[in-house]
């Protein structure tokens, strides 16, 4: 039997190398960061050589906070940020949507998923936290933040940038806060960091990282985070995977499927596809009996199956969401692995036609 393809990087990307490395070496200096003996201040040290590396690899120079994810960083600023109006986007990941609570106005989003800039402007003629992520993690879709962020500042407000599927992989927006995961881009699960442009717009919660955070620092994490990130796995591959995405696409479209926002700007590590007259359920088990993981949507709702709110936002049909898989490369995929993908992908759809025949 074949070994297992992995195609599901945008749920979780397997520890790089230099991640497990660097996360063995700071095991070996264990100690409680903020104990005033030597042995603390040892381990503090090398918690902020960990902090200054993932400051400098993202290209951020304010505040970096560490968290247990993206999803944690998300819930300080959302509990926390001095305004009391909250806006959403409609395709926002779960964790966003669940944290900015249910009185969140929602911005509109047109069928490539891309912010309506024009109402968007509208809705901020008072100043409000806002949420919006820059890559989708269902679709692959990049938002404008540069000119989102352009509005945010004008009107007073300020802007909470989802980059979980973003950091390590293309340039950072610029932003008031950004969540980061380090799953994401080849860290240990359970480690994020929120980057924070002024503290002053977040209440502190007493404890440690300055007071915004409670609990023991997770040292070998932060290491592991920091490690990932040097290695540039994922940012060196991204020129070749986005080559790869182009071809996936290519026969996925000659061959009877569909590339949902295919006319929108998107990463190259994500993409969403539809196999007309098959659901997704059906997909997914067949491609895992074929020794093929990938997914439908979110990692945190695939499972449950219910109708993605995110293609829901962007007017594809319920027919054609309920048939979406999604494909997510990491810095090791390969064309043989795409090749694999599409000869399996193909058979199910065959096998699909003729049975509607």
């Amino acid at each position: 039997m074949s070994e297992r393809l992995y195609l599901d990087h945008a749920a979780t990307s397997p520890v790089l190398p230099e991640a497990h490395d660097a996360m063995s070496n700071a095991l070996e200096t264990w100690a409680n960061p903020s104990s005033p003996h030597a042995d603390g201040r040892r381990a503090r040290a090398a918690l902020e050589d960990a902090r200054r590396a993932i400051a400098q690899t993202l290209g951020w120079r304010h505040d970096v906070i560490f968290t247990s994810g993206a999803s944690e960083a998300i819930q300080i600023v959302a509990e926390r940020a001095k305004l009391k109006r909250r806006i959403i986007g409609p395709t926002e990941h779960d964790a966003v949507v669940s944290a900015m609570g249910k009185k969140a106005e929602q911005i509109a989003v047109d069928r490539g998923g891309l912010v309506v800039l024009e109402a968007f402007e509208k809705m901020l003629a008072e100043p409000a936290l806002v949420a919006i992520q820059i890559v989708n993690n269902e679709t692959g879709v990049i938002q404008p933040i540069d000119r989102i962020y352009a509005l945010v500042r004008a009107s007073g407000s300020l802007l909470l940038c989802d980059c979980a599927q973003a950091a390590g992989k293309i340039e950072l927006p610029e932003a008031d806060f950004i969540a980061v995961s380090g799953h994401k881009f080849g860290g240990p699960p359970g480690a994020g960091v929120l980057l924070v442009k002024d503290r002053g717009t977040l209440e502190p919660s007493g404890g440690q990282e300055g007071g915004y955070r409670r609990g023991t620092e997770n040292l070998p994490a932060a290491a592991a985070m920091a490690g990932a990130l040097k290695s540039r796995a994922f940012l060196d591959a991204m020129s070749r995977l986005a080559v790869l995405r182009q071809y996936l696409e290519g026969e996925i479209l000659a061959s009877g499927g569909a590339v949902i926002a295919s006319d929108a700007p998107r990463i190259a590590t994500i993409g969403a596809y539809a196999m007309p007259g098959l659901e997704s359920s059906s997909q997914l088990v067949q491609l895992d009996l074929a020794g093929i993981s990938v997914s439908a949507g979110s990692a945190c709702s695939s499972g449950s199956m219910k109708p993605s709110r995110v293609l829901a936002a962007m007017g594809v049909p319920k027919e054609v969401a309920a048939s979406v898989i999604r494909v997510s490369f990491g810095p090791s995929t390969s064309r043989d692995d795409v090749d694999r993908f599409l000869a399996e992908w193909r058979k199910i759809s065959n096998r699909a036609k003729a049975v509607a025949a």
